[in-house]
C-alpha cells in the first residue's frame, strides 16, 4: 500500500519525452523514466483500498499494491519478483500497454491514478540493469515436445512457461525473426527491439528452440500479410513430431476498405508499411521501401496502429499527416462516475500526435468516412469523403458535407478481422463467427481446439487484442497443454 497518507500528500508524476526536434532524428524509444526517488514517491500513492482495482482491471492480474509496497520500501529485487510472477514480460508492457489498470485504480475515481506503468517500466529496467533476470531452465525433462506457432507475446509467453515446466519447446515464426507484431508492427521509437532480443536469449537458456523463416500451413497468393519465409512445413508434419501444438499467431488480416479507386498505386494497409520500417531499423536492405518523404499522407483509422502511422511518416518527412476517424470525437475528459474501473471512452493524443501538431503537419479529422480514392495514371491523387452522424444505431451521411482531400500515401488502418483462414483451414480447426480459433478458455480444457492435441491462444483465438491480453492467454494455454500432456499442471493460471 506503499505510504499510508502518501495519496493525499503526493501528486502524479508523468514519465517524461526527450524534445521533439531531437526524437523526430531517429527511431530510438525517447521515454525518459522515473528515478528510483521518483518511483517511490509514485509507488507511495497507492492507497489501502480495500479491494485493489488494478488487479483485476489488469489482464495478467499484476498484484499491483504488492510491488508498488515493495518499491516504496527501495525492496526492487522482491518487487521485480512479484511482477514477473504475473507477467513474463513487463518490458514489453511497461513501454506499449495502454494501462487498464490505471482506469481500474481507486484513487482513479476522484483524482489522478497511480502511475503503475511507470512503476513497472522502472523495476524491470532496474531489473536488467542490476542482472536479476536470468534464465529459469527446468530441473526435470519430461520429454514431451511441443509446437509453438507464431512468436508475438503470445507464442513468447506460453513458449518460456512450457520451456519451464520441463518440456521441449519450438518456436516457429514464419518471419526471419522473432517477436511477430512487436517486432514488425511497433514502431522502434514506442519499443526497441533489444527487449526482444534479451527475452530470446533467456528463453534459448531455458532450451526453447526458435526456428525462423518457417510458414506453417500457407497463405494465399494475393495475401499482403507480412511473410518473408524461407522454408514451409504442413500440419501434418507438425502433428507427426510433436506431442501437442499451440497457435499463436497474430490476427494479421487487415481490415479493407473495398471504395472505388482501391487498386490505385499508393494506397495500402499500414501492416505493409510499419514492417518495412522496422526491418530497416534492424539494418536490413529494401528495395522499394514505402516511404512518406514530401507526401501528403491520409491516414485512415484513429487507433494506435494509425498513430504509428502518423509517427513513421512524421518521421519519413511528410508535408501533411490527416488522420481519419469515422467515429465522432470522444470528449476530452471521460465521465469517471459512469465508466470507473472499467476502460474509459475519451480524446487521446498520442506521442506521434505531439510531434506532428509541433510540426504543423498534423491534422485530424472524426465523424468522417471515405467515399472513393481519385488517382491519374494509375496512381493516388486524393479521396472524396463525406461526414458522418450516429442516426439509430448506425453511422449515416450527412448531405451536402463531401470534401476532397490531396493525397500521395493512403495507409489504412482500421484495424483487423481475423487471423488468416488459410492456416485455421490447414489445421482443420474450428472457427468462431469473426472467423477466429474456437476454443473456450475454461480452466478445465481450456485453449483446446476440435483438433486432437492442437491448441490456441492469443489474437488467433480472441482476436486483435492488446500485448498483455495475449500474454495472459499465452500463460493460461501453456497451463492447459502442460495439463494435457502430464494430467496435471503446477503453472500458474
Amino acid at each position: 500500500m506503499g505510504k499510508v497518507t502518501g495519496f493525499m500528500e503526493y501528486e502524479r508524476l508523468e514519465e517524461g519525452y526527450k524534445p521533439v526536434p531531437e526524437r523526430l532524428k531517429h527511431y530510438k524509444e525517447f521515454v525518459i523514466g522515473l528515478d528510483d526517488q521518483q518511483a517511490k514517491v509514485q509507488a507511495a500513492r497507492c492507497m489501502d483500498c480495500g479491494t485493489p482495482f488494478c488487479n483485476s482491471g489488469c489482464p495478467v492480474n499484476n498484484i499491483i499494491p504488492d510491488f508498488n509496497d515493495l518499491v516504496y520500501q527501495g525492496d526492487w529485487k522482491n518487487a521485480i519478483t512479484v511482477l514477473h510472477s504475473t507477467n513474463n514480460f513487463p518490458e514489453f508492457t511497461g513501454r506499449i500497454c495502454p494501462a487498464p489498470c490505471e482506469a481500474a485504480c481507486t484513487l482513479n475515481v476522484n483524482d489522478d491514478a497511480v502511475g503503475i506503468k511507470s512503476i513497472e517500466h522502472a523495476i524491470i529496467d532496474r531489473a536488467w540493469a542490476e542482472g536479476w533476470v536470468q534464465p529459469q531452465p527446468p530441473r526435470h525433462k519430461t520429454g514431451k515436445k511441443v509446437a509453438v506457432v507464431g512468436s508475438g507475446p503470445a507464442g513468447m509467453a506460453a513458449a518460456q512457461q512450457l520451456a519451464r515446466a520441463g518440456h521441449d519447446v519450438t518456436l516457429f515464426e514464419k518471419n526471419d525473426r522473432v517477436g511477430g507484431l512487436l517486432r514488425y508492427g511497433i514502431p522502434d521509437f514506442k519499443m526497441e527491439k533489444i527487449h526482444i532480443d534479451r527475452r530470446v536469449a533467456q528463453m534459448e537458456a531455458e532450451g526453447v528452440v526458435f526456428r525462423t523463416g518457417v510458414m506453417v500451413g500457407t497463405l494465399p497468393k494475393d495475401s499482403k500479410v507480412t511473410n518473408w519465409a524461407r522454408e514451409t512445413i504442413t500440419p501434418e508434419q507438425l502433428h507427426q513430431a510433436f506431442d501437442a501444438v499451440l497457435l499463436t499467431g497474430g490476427s494479421e488480416q487487415s481490415r479493407d476498405l473495398p471504395v472505388p479507386g482501391r487498386e490505385l498505386e499508393g494506397v495500402h494497409f499500414a501492416m505493409e508499411f510499419l514492417p518495412q520500417q522496422n526491418k530497416v531499423n534492424a539494418g536490413d536492405k529494401l528495395k522499394g521501401q514505402l516511404r512518406a518523404d514530401g507526401k501528403h499522407v491520409i491516414v485512415i483509422g484513429g487507433g494506435d496502429t494509425g498513430s504509428d502511422c502518423v509517427g513513421t511518416s512524421t518521421r519519413h518527412g511528410a508535408v501533411s499527416v490527416t488522420q481519419f476517424e469515422v467515429m465522432p470525437q470522444p470528449p476530452e475528459h471521460e465521465n469517471k462516475p459512469l465508466v470507473w474501473p472499467y476502460w474509459p471512452l475519451k480524446l487521446r493524443t498520442s506521442s506521434s500526435h505531439d510531434e506532428s501538431a509541433e510540426k504543423g503537419i498534423l491534422q485530424r479529422e472524426f465523424a468522417i468516412s471515405t467515399k472513393a480514392f481519385k488517382g491519374e495514371k494509375g496512381k493516388v491523387t486524393g479521396l472524396t469523403t463525406v461526414h458522418v452522424e450516429m442516426k439509430d444505431g448506425k453511422l449515416v451521411e450527412i448531405p451536402g458535407t463531401e470534401k476532397e482531400y490531396k493525397a500521395d500515401l493512403v495507409l489504412l488502418a482500421m484495424g483487423f478481422v481475423n487471423p488468416v483462414a488459410s492456416i485455421l483451414d490447414a489445421f482443420g480447426v474450428d472457427k468462431d463467427g469473426r472467423g477466429n480459433a474456437k476454443a473456450s478458455t475454461e480452466f478445465t480444457g481450456g485453449y483446446a481446439t476440435n483438433v486432437p492435441k492442437v491448441f490456441a491462444a492469443g489474437d488467433m483465438r480472441r482476436g486483435q487484442s492488446l500485448v498483455v491480453w495475449a500474454i495472459r492467454e499465452g500463460r493460461q494455454a501453456a497451463r492447459s497443454v502442460d495439463e494435457f500432456l502430464m494430467g496435471f499442471s503446477d503453472l500458474p493460471r
